[in-house]
């Protein structure tokens, strides 16, 4: 191939997930400079933005819109112009440029650069590109700083849908599957397929959580964290997993791997899109507050369909507060492949329990929840199952005041 032609291709992927291309910002003969991005890939988890390889001329696209493409593929060439030298290409002799200062976003040329997630944020939100400071190469914005100028915003609001009146027939739909909803249905399948499900079922009293979340809650909230229950329940769960190290692996046919580091992904639905799971990593070496806050950041990203490829990536164990919802149990819940155990959270509930009290029973009324842990049975065994889901009661219980 001639040197002057450079192969747009799917980004690597250390799960070597399968992505769609969703959509072309470039038609076949316009004109393109190096890293401005070209077109978006749907997978499971993330859209990811690919950039041109060089300036130049967008000479072809070889996979269009729908088409599903595997890491490594070449989804177009450009043709590089000859002004177009390679990053770190040497020089023959060291030359101060005449370069002025970096874009800015209301020049022609910088916005057009902005790639179709950026603009879809900033209509979505009514926001004027021109407030916006880029982070990006030569001043360009990014998804994250709409994301980081927004603050903590609120989901889109949704038109209402209209129904037929009384009496009226009203015809079936078909909406065609996204290629999230795609990867899901597949990813699923396949874990139903290959690991035999097992669940275990707890209860869990959160009286100690509440109150504690009651009292420090403000103080949380002036430090722009929102001190969510799902925070409680990522902390107790990396000291179980400390504890219990066999929750936190991979399953292989001739050995299971014991993870260093306890990454823990929690599910976050997207609305009528689908389902996506943002990874903390390292929550063995996080306090309360710092799960906090970058869970919050890790969820307003995903809403706001900003998050990175490795937001998502690493993920040891999962947890799935199906509760939100107002779900007070499910089970099974789909492991999440190839991690060995799932963790579901159904609804906070204030009821009538017995309880001991100075050594004799009493009837009070606590806030409880039910906890189901949904195991590999190839990798885990009940007697592990029941002994990480004690110790994750054992942490919310004992929780302490201050």
């Amino acid at each position: 191939m001639a040197a002057d032609i450079e192969d747009i291709v799917v980004p690597a992927n250390q799960e070597g997930t399968r992505a769609t291309v969703l959509r072309w910002s470039k038609r076949a003969g316009d004109m393109v400079e190096r890293d401005e991005p070209l077109l978006e890939l749907e997978t499971d988890k993330v859209v990811v933005e690919v950039s041109s390889p060089a300036s130049g001329e967008l000479l072809e696209i070889l996979k269009n819109p729908d088409q599903e493409v595997a890491p490594g593929e070449v989804l177009g060439r450009v043709r590089a112009s000859a002004a177009d030298e390679p990053a770190g290409a040497s020089k023959a002799a060291p030359v101060t440029p005449a370069a002025g200062p970096p874009l800015k976003v209301n020049d022609e040329r910088s916005r057009e650069l902005l790639s179709p997630a950026v603009r879809r944020l900033l209509a979505n939100h009514r926001l004027n590109a021109d407030a916006i400071e880029g982070t990006g190469r030569n001043g360009r914005i990014t998804a994250q700083d709409v994301t980081r100028h927004l603050g903590h915003p609120q989901l889109d609001e949704r038109p209402e849908a209209s129904f037929a009146g009384a009496g009226e027939a009203a015809n079936s739909t078909r909406i065609p599957h996204s290629a999230m909803r795609k990867r899901i249905a597949e990813h699923m399948a396949r874990s139903l397929a290959v690991a035999p499900h097992v669940t275990t079922l707890f209860e869990a009293d959160l009286t100690r959580i509440m109150a504690h979340r009651a009292k420090h809650a403000d103080a949380f909230r002036r430090r722009s964290v929102n001190l969510t229950l799902s925070a409680y329940f990522v902390q107790a769960s990396s000291e179980a997993l400390r504890r219990h190290p066999q929750l936190n692996a991979t399953f292989h046919e001739d050995a299971l791997e014991l993870h260093g580091d306890i990454n823990i992904g929690v599910g976050t639905a997207l609305g009528d899109q689908g389902l996506i799971v943002p990874v903390i990593k390292g929550t063995q070496h996080m306090n309360l507050g710092t799960i906090a806050e970058r869970l919050g950041v890790l969820v307003n990203a995903a809403r706001n369909n900003a998050l990175k490829a490795t937001d998502v990536r690493g993920g040891t164990f999962t947890i799935s507060n199906h509760g939100v919802g107002g779900s007070l149990l499910a089970a099974p819940i789909i492991i999440n492949q190839p991690q060995v155990a799932i963790l579901g959270v159904g609804k906070a509930q204030r009821r009538v329990c017995v309880i001991e009290q100075q050594g004799s029973e009493a009837i009070a009324i606590r806030s409880m929840a039910y906890l189901t842990l949904t195991i590999d049975h190839r990798a885990v065994d009940a007697f592990q199952a029941n002994a990480f889901l004690s110790t994750v009661v054992e942490v919310l219980e004992n929780w302490p005041e201050d």
